[in-house]
């Protein structure tokens, strides 16, 4: 019997099978930003321990940094105070930290593939839920909290339970205007939000090998929110692509071997995977949420539906909506374009399509961050920016921005906004009572050309 991916790396990274079911795994790369990382060095310093291998970690600023006008000392002393510790801890334990001055800082999960420090086969941890992202070319990836934080930097290892794995397909050619947000916002929805709870999911099928790289990341970003812990897609001739010639790619002899390895660690034909779920990928809309979960999601040209459940009941009454009222024409007065989610090039080119030589609603802030200082430098060098600034739009700084809204963007009171990012939940973008739409960059954009939730195809 053939094997998964995630079975070859997981046996590739196992240094021991303990007696509970778990093992101790070999973390290839370790990710670390200014949020969770303050208290883990400190637990290690309190233990006099040092980082075993601060060549597997590397640091960067993203949550905290504000995306108008980054002068320093930050006007948030809090936030100076994060990045201040990050900036010496990786200094007195040697570890490459990309801070804003060094031209290659961004967001975490934006920098590791497009630096070509991520890569096929590895496994890659970061105190940040979000990790799965890296899983599109072909790696586990998987969020931790601080104390296991602090347990790589000192060990580079962890114990971890090993998952079952979904294999997640979708056939079929892809209408137009259907992008990767839209598929895995349609596959949580069909899934649910705790369908995933103990699987990786493997995303395969003719819809997902015709995804970009970038589009690959938004999939892998948000399974999540799916209930997965992991989620993955086989590395192929667009990963490779993709990788080669990036500033840490393995180069000459190196990168050929590498290929071997990474060719190697593809789920076998005869692989055996503990469950199937095969989608029609003609049947994906454009889609949005409607409700305070990723799960809570429609075709935007859908009505709003009857509750189910409380938490349907709950979600209508938060975001202020009624059943079977369409979510196409609602008001909004925000839009955020960006994130680890939908902050890439590929991204803000479908946006920037979308707006050019239109106008913002003059009820609507609209907001454009790339998740990158070099997607930043590459969209301006095609002019992208322009056509943003001449829409209306306010063109910013990398940074996650009004994602977890850890930083100034926010939302005020209860503001409802279109979101490119990943999670709708109560006062995710800043206010307590603040409501969020998900939405791909091109839904997004239109909507904040209308002013109002649009279907992308009737522009």
């Amino acid at each position: 019997m053939g094997k998964t991916l995630y079975q070859k790396v997981w046996e590739v990274h196992k240094i021991k099978d303990l007696d509970d079911g778990s093992a101790l795994i070999f973390i290839g790369l370790h990710l670390i930003h200014e949020v969770t990382s303050p208290q883990a060095f400190f637990m290690l310093d309190e233990l006099n321990l040092p980082v075993l291998c601060p060549e597997r970690n590397v640091a960067t600023c993203d949550h905290i940094i504000p995306t108008d006008l980054v002068t320093r000392p930050f006007c948030d002393p809090l936030a100076e105070e994060m990045l201040r510790a990050l900036e010496l801890n990786t200094k007195k334990h040697k570890i490459t930290f990309f801070g804003i001055s060094s031209g290659l800082q961004g967001i975490v999960h934006v920098i590791g593939p497009e630096l070509g420090i991520t890569r096929p086969g590895m496994v890659i941890a970061c105190g940040d839920s979000h990790t799965a992202t890296h899983g599109a070319f072909g790696s586990i990836a998987f969020g931790i909290g601080t104390s296991q934080v602090r347990n790589i930097l000192s060990t580079q290892s962890l114990i971890v339970s090993p998952l079952k794995v979904r294999k997640v397909e979708v056939n079929g050619a892809l209408a137009t205007h259907v992008y990767a947000k839209d598929i895995i916002l349609y596959l949580i929805n069909k899934l649910t939000a705790k369908g995933g709870l103990g699987f990786a999911y493997e995303f395969s099928g003719s819809a997902i090998e015709g995804l970009s790289m970038e589009g690959r990341l938004t999939l892998c970003n948000m399974a999540i929110e799916g209930g997965a812990r992991v989620g993955y897609v086989n590395p192929d001739k667009k990963t490779y692509d993709y990788l080669k010639e990036r500033l840490f790619s393995p180069k000459g002899s190196d990168w050929d071997e590498s290929v071997k390895y990474w060719e190697s660690i593809k789920t076998d034909k005869d692989a055996n995977f503990d469950d199937i779920k095969i989608f029609d990928g003609q049947e994906i809309q454009p889609m949005v949420t409607w409700g305070i979960t990723p799960e809570q999601s429609i075709a935007v040209s859908d009505k709003i539906p009857e509750p189910k459940n409380k938490t349907d009941e709950e979600a209508l009454a938060y975001m202020q909506f009624k059943a079977n009222e369409k979510i196409e024409g609602k008001k909004i007065d925000k839009v955020f374009i960006g994130s680890c989610t939908n902050g890439r090039v590929e991204d803000l080119r479908a946006a920037a399509n979308v707006v050019k030589g239109k106008k913002v609603s003059k009820s609507v802030k609209a907001l454009v961050v790339p998740g990158s200082t070099l997607v930043k430098k590459q969209a301006e060098g095609e002019g992208l920016h322009h056509l943003f600034i001449d829409a209306g739009f306010e063109w910013r700084m990398p940074g996650c921005s009004m994602c977890l809204a850890m930083n100034q963007d926010k939302l005020v009171d209860d503001e409802i906004s279109i979101s490119t990012s990943n999670r709708n939940f109560k006062g995710r973008q800043g206010s307590p009572r603040g409501r969020t739409i998900l939405a791909s960059p091109a839904t997004a954009a239109a909507s904040a050309i209308a002013g109002e939730v649009v279907d992308i195809r009737k522009i």
